[in-house]
């Protein structure tokens, strides 16, 4: 019998008081955020919100296989082999169509000046967000399959426009969209064959943009609401925070972590603050 995972969690009391230095780490442009859909969850949008979510959605439009019906990545895949890429495409598209209003939080990320923005989800709540200021832009990963092209992301301006990757360089914040999303341009990773070469590749770094790479030296980063339960899911978290600095935290609900989150927890180092994620928004825009 395997012996259960022996991890330190900081309850809600000391949470508070590490949130508050997290906050002023944000402040200052040492901490990287790296949002997942949890977060967007808090305004309760018309869009799904979790893998799961979004697999229940690939049901309702299209009859898939047992094992397709709770894995999203699967169901893509049934549904681009069975019909063509471009009917992915569209549901994910259809599936995301609605507006996503922005946090409190989102809002409050917007207006620092962070050199880096994580975002794992497929809506635009953060764009949103960002499309108040100035001075940003966006690279997302994209889909490699049948494109012709030798590119693991595109970058893209605040209006929506693509550009070349160096005009990057004069962003003040870039924000990083590995799995793609809804806008501007509708790039999603999603299917099995998406993540086949990316995830041969993303131990060695490729898929990773170079602004990425090098605006993450030296920083700590903030998981906010994002679950770690499959492996794809660990996989980019553990290659998106490598070469950083050595001290991370993760907002968690400690009831719902599987045996393979909590492994992941300890095996990355992560500073596990056990409280509701409300509750460490409210934390972090007031202090």
């Amino acid at each position: 019998m395997n012996a259960p995972v022996q991890i330190d969690f900081v309850n809600a009391t000391d949470a508070k008081a590490i949130l508050a230095d997290v906050a002023a780490g944000l402040r200052a442009a040492s901490i990287v955020p790296y949002i997942g859909p949890g977060l967007a969850e808090l305004s309760r949008p018309d869009v799904p919100t979790t893998p799961e979510a979004l697999s229940a959605f690939f049901a309702s439009k299209v009859a898939l296989p047992r094992r397709a019906k709770s894995n999203a990545w699967a169901a893509a895949q049934h549904i681009e082999i069975n019909k063509h890429r471009s009917t992915v495409t569209a549901l994910m598209a259809q599936a995301f169509a609605r507006p996503v209003e922005p946090t409190a939080l989102h809002d409050h990320l917007a207006s620092l000046s962070l050199p880096i923005i994580v975002d794992v989800w497929y809506d635009g709540a953060m764009r949103g967000a960002l499309d108040k200021r100035d001075g940003w832009g966006e690279v997302q990963g994209i889909t490699r399959a049948s494109i012709g092209e030798n590119r693991w992301y595109r970058f893209y301006d605040q209006v929506g426009q693509e550009v070349d990757g160096v005009v990057a360089d004069g962003w003040a914040t870039v924000l990083y969209k590995p799995h793609g999303g809804v806008q501007p341009a509708k790039n999603f990773l999603i299917s099995d064959a998406d993540y086949v070469e990316a995830l041969t590749e993303i131990d060695i770094q490729t898929p990773i943009p170079d602004i990425i790479k090098e605006r993450r030296i030296g920083q700590s980063f903030l998981f906010i609401g994002c679950r770690f339960n499959d492996q794809l899911l660990r996989s980019y978290a553990r290659q998106i925070i490598k070469r950083s600095a050595k001290t991370h935290y993760a907002i968690v609900d400690l009831d719902a972590l599987s045996r393979n989150e909590l492994r992941f927890l300890r095996e990355q180092g992560l500073t596990p603050l056990a409280i509701g994620l409300p509750r460490a928004v409210e934390i972090l825009l007031t202090h």
